[in-house]
């Protein structure tokens, strides 16, 4: 598995299609960069429907927002909200009211410049799609954390975002080294994808062509997890959360195993599974 460059990175959470968990893994991989000791800033790029603040429980905490920084309303620290379960992370929240066009490109990159002297890891939540906050949020990445179901459509939408990072980023103008990109499976049903009722795990890898980061199976947990205001990450007794813990450290260059990808035994043999566990 690769390892993580030295410096501070820009690392995108994206995808094509929305409902697909970018959100949900913006907040897990923030909190898990954090429990390792690196200092992360999760921005949340979706203008006008913020979410990432409700997933990390600081919605009452939101006074300035991405906007007001832009505009020189505030100042970036007073914008930053910091996490009461972490000191190592930092959230710093979408508006709710500005228009997506208020992002420009001298802005953004003027903001992320002064984030990267103080900031590990900057972890942006990007909106689905190509509108402006998607845009902005991909233009300046070194990694992209590409989010998908197994699902056709959702697959197919990925792979133009593929293509759009390739040649539309920074780094593609400048002719520097290709944003890292890999690929992030969500709601994985193994059962459904053995009874060919959802893709299986080697199909997506074939369609969209990425190093595969991790797989985070189909869960109850995460609305759960959502509706309390913490990472999905931060309930280590969930497969989704342990998935999501393997998926940071693979990011990190640690070599882990990729599990939940087989049906559970069930009848006799869950019962003797059970028991040997």
């Amino acid at each position: 598995m690769r390892s993580v460059a030295g410096g501070s990175r820009v690392v995108c959470i994206t995808s094509g299609k929305g409902g697909v968990g970018k959100t949900t893994t913006a907040a897990s991989i923030g909190m898990g960069l954090a429990l390792k000791g690196k200092k992360t800033c999760v921005i949340d790029f979706d203008i006008g429907l913020r979410n990432l603040d409700i997933h990390l429980g600081a919605e009452r905490r939101v006074i300035f927002d991405f906007v007001h920084v832009l505009q020189g309303d505030c100042t970036l620290k007073q914008a930053m909200i910091k996490d009461k379960r972490n000191p190592n992370l930092f959230l710093l929240a979408a508006s709710q009211t500005k228009d997506k066009n208020a992002l420009t490109v001298d802005a953004v990159g003027k903001m992320l410049a002064e984030m990267r002297r103080e900031f590990d890891f900057i972890i942006c939540d990007s909106p689905a799609g190509i509108e402006s906050g998607a845009r902005h949020a991909m233009y300046f990445a070194d990694d992209a954390i590409i989010v998908t179901n197994p699902e056709l459509s959702s697959c197919r939408d990925s792979d133009k975002m593929i293509g759009f990072i390739s040649s539309r980023s920074k780094r593609a103008e400048l002719g520097q080294e290709p944003v890292r990109q890999s690929l992030l499976v969500t709601r994985y049903d193994p059962e459904r994808a053995q009874k060919e009722e959802c893709l299986r795990l080697e199909d997506i890898k074939e369609l969209l062509g990425l190093e595969l980061l991790g797989v985070i199976p189909e869960s109850k947990c995460i609305l759960t997890a959502t509706n309390l205001g913490q990472p999905v990450i931060c309930m280590p007794d969930q497969d989704a959360g342990q998935a999501y813990m393997d998926t940071v450290e693979r990011f990190l260059g640690e070599e882990k195993e990729f599990r939940f990808l087989s049906p559970r035994p069930t009848g006799i043999l869950s019962m003797l599974f059970s028991r040997g566990t």
